[in-house]
């Protein structure tokens, strides 16, 4: 969060697998009540019903703003960190982003959805949020992820953003994006999460959950049976396999271009990744995206 005089500025980063707010995170995933859930924990009450966050599966859409759950979600997402900070009423400017080759042509709809209500009351974890919504920003994603290092990317760069649901490809010169060479490949790591679980039923009939695939392919390990987690980790190995030669693809050659990778996808590619470590960076931080978001809103605000 980042305060502009009396604007509050909220970066959310609104993934297919996590939400994510400069200090909080929580899965992509909703369920929808008539009446209280019997256990508490990030419950938002709105519009006469429940809806408990991070339970259930949330499906790939390509047009968020054609979806109401988006919109639910990111009012969770902006409790969630104004919760940081003990705030519950505020005028707020929302600053999030679209994939790179998405941006043009939904940029409008989807900043139109998420002000469809210029204030809005709900409770969230029993705490009720009074806001005002004056203004959306929308970025392109994963750029934002890297903006505050600019400086850094001198010579040939292609920047990789792989999330759950996309992978989008920029390539930068001398700090430049490139605004003819971005891409938006829907190879996301719900692709991985999805073979490693028929992969496991095949070989053993057995279920595993979302959770534990996702463990592993986070860490690179999880405290399941060696064989189950043998095939977990072939399946990875072979889906981070398949990303590098998607990348070959649109030109990479890691003897010229330097490779950085932002988003959840990074981890699956830093523990079953084939590659360099000398020409390939991978951001850490999961919630660099929305830093970036707030980070290019303020700076947006400062020049007027």
């Amino acid at each position: 969060m980042k305060q502009f005089n009396d604007i509050t500025i909220i970066g959310i980063d609104q993934g297919y697998g996590n939400m994510k707010t400069a200090n909080t995170i929580f899965p992509t995933a909703i369920t929808a009540y008539d009446t209280a859930p019997m256990f508490k924990g990030d419950v938002l009450e709105y519009g006469g019903r429940f809806y408990r966050m991070g339970e259930g599966h949330k499906g790939f859409v390509a047009d968020k703003s054609a979806d109401g759950d988006f919109y639910l979600l990111t009012l969770a997402a902006i409790a969630k960190e104004l919760e940081q900070y003990r705030l519950f009423t505020a005028n707020l400017c929302l600053a999030v982003g679209l994939p790179l080759s998405w941006v043009g042509s939904q940029r409008e709809s989807f900043r139109q959805y998420l002000m469809q209500n210029e204030t809005v009351s709900f409770r969230f974890n029993g705490n009720p949020f009074q806001l005002r919504i004056i203004s959306c920003k929308v970025y392109p994603q994963g750029y934002a992820a890297i903006v505050q290092q600019l400086a850094d990317f001198e010579g040939e760069h292609l920047l990789a953003d792989i999330g759950n649901g996309t992978m989008n490809l920029l390539y930068l010169t001398d700090s430049q994006p490139q605004e003819n060479r971005c891409w938006t490949e829907k190879i996301g790591v719900n692709q991985c999460m999805i073979r490693a679980k028929e992969a496991v039923l095949r070989r053993f009939g057995s279920k595993i959950s979302d959770s534990t695939v996702e463990q592993i392919l986070r860490t690179g390990t999880a405290k399941i049976d060696v064989d189950y987690l043998a095939c977990i980790r072939e399946v990875a190995a072979s889906y981070a396999a398949e990303l590098f030669a998607a990348l070959r693809s649109y030109e990479y050659d890691p003897a010229t271009t330097h490779l950085t990778i932002v988003g959840g996808g990074g981890q699956l590619v830093k523990h079953f990744g084939s590659y360099d470590p000398e020409q390939v960076t991978i951001v850490d931080d999961i919630c660099a995206a929305a830093k970036g978001y707030e980070y290019m809103a303020y700076r947006q605000m400062l020049r007027g």
